[in-house]
């Protein structure tokens, strides 16, 4: 996922918006305005039947938004750090910096978020009742529905769609909702986060081949409970259980990653051999001198040896080449105070995890003012690979 657009600060928490939410913001609206709402009002007209689809759009997303926020307000309360929530196409997603550390800590987190989803359903439905919903005859409904004013459509819709949100997300298949509680009673019953999370991410692939099956056998033309059948949603079942199988695997692949780097020193797996840009240097002699000889892709600026900044391929690239020979490095570098470093007695697994929440590829470890390597992405897979025979990915082999 890209960074996509920042919404804002929710309880200083960051809202990202992914780009790939406007796919299912657009599948939304347009299979309400065109589908639904014109069955359910035929007397409406296109201006109405949209304004109330990207209305219900809207709130449906705001719905998804309060479900994360929920699992982070609650991991806070727990001790985690949760800076960020990013929202796309599959969901959201609460950024955590650390897994939970105790199983009621995990529990009482992932439940939050369904907890959420169906408080939202059940106010939803209420206040629809409230403006007339409670009038609809079950065996003739069409009369019932006609009679309803947009807003109350709206409700009727809003509310069902959040608690069917958060019976899909209890279902025990990690990294869903419901298999992160699976992994957390796990957890308890075994005393091992790894276990847990080994079993949790089997049955989370279990369920996902499930779905890629049943989506499967839609668009072959068969009849799947509750699903139905159809090209369409029979794709859009085999992507969401190919996304939850990734999922799944990249979790339990991670936590075994940070288990073979706890307790190993950065200083064990950092590369050394730094070149280093002194600070009155100009952007063009830094890219003639520095960058076109080495596959560095950050460079620190030093004054007399101690470290001022550091400028990365990204800082370059938002400046004109025409202002190359002008430009000094101290005009594009992030400042020392700003930079996210480690020292060199750093937890690996610790570093690996800035590593992933800042969404950098190096960090510098630093040493009483003085740069003494680079920690890097490949630095790390290297080792793994090294050690105990991990692929470019960081998967672990012997598992």
């Amino acid at each position: 996922m890209g960074r996509g657009i920042r919404l804002g600060r929710i309880a200083g928490i960051e809202v990202m918006l992914d780009w790939s939410l406007l796919i299912i913001f657009l599948l939304i609206s347009f299979s309400l305005a065109v589908a639904l709402f014109p069955v359910w009002h035929p007397d409406w007209g296109p201006l109405v039947s949209w304004a109330t689809a990207l209305a219900a759009a809207v709130l449906f997303l705001g719905s998804v938004l309060l479900h994360e926020l929920s699992h982070a307000l609650v991991g806070r309360q727990y001790g985690m750090s949760i800076k960020r929530i990013t929202l796309f196409i599959f969901g959201g997603m609460a950024h955590m910096e650390d897994e939970p550390r105790t199983w009621r800590a995990e529990f009482w987190m992932a439940i939050a978020g369904p907890l959420m989803s169906f408080a939202i359903g059940f106010v939803c439905l209420f206040a629809a009742a409230l403006l007339g919903a409670t009038a609809i005859d079950p065996n003739q409904p069409q009369a019932g529905l006609a009679q309803l004013g947009p807003l109350a459509t709206l409700l009727l819709w809003l509310g069902p769609i959040n608690i069917i949100l958060a019976i899909f997300n209890l279902v025990p298949g990690f990294p869903l909702d419901g298999g992160r509680v699976l992994r957390a009673l796990l957890w308890g019953a075994t005393g091992s986060l790894h276990q847990a999370t080994r079993a949790a991410s089997m049955v989370g692939q279990m369920f996902a081949w499930l779905l890629i099956a049943a989506g499967i056998a839609m668009i072959l033309g068969i009849q799947v409970p509750i699903f139905g059948t159809g090209l369409v949603g029979g794709l859009w079942l085999t992507l969401i259980g190919w996304f939850l199988n990734n999922a799944a695997l990249t979790s339990y692949r991670q936590m075994v990653v940070r288990e073979s780097l706890a307790g190993v020193p950065v200083s064990r797996i950092m590369q050394t051999e730094v070149h280093t840009v002194p600070v009155e240097t100009n952007l063009q002699r830094l890219i003639d001198e520095h960058l076109m000889h080495t596959d560095q892709r950050a460079f620190p600026i030093t004054d007399k040896g101690r470290l001022r900044g550091l400028v990365c391929l990204d800082d370059i690239r938002r400046t004109s080449r025409a202002d190359w020979p002008r430009l000094s490095v101290t005009d594009v570098m992030t400042p020392l105070e700003r930079l996210t470093g480690v020292g060199p007695d750093t937890d690996a697994a610790e570093a690996l995890t800035l590593l992933s929440s800042r969404a950098v590829n190096q960090l510098p470890v630093i040493e009483h003012g003085r740069l003494i390597g680079f920690l890097r992405r490949e630095d790390v897979l290297r080792w793994l690979s090294w050690r105990y025979g991990a692929d470019e990915q960081g998967r672990m082999f012997p598992e």
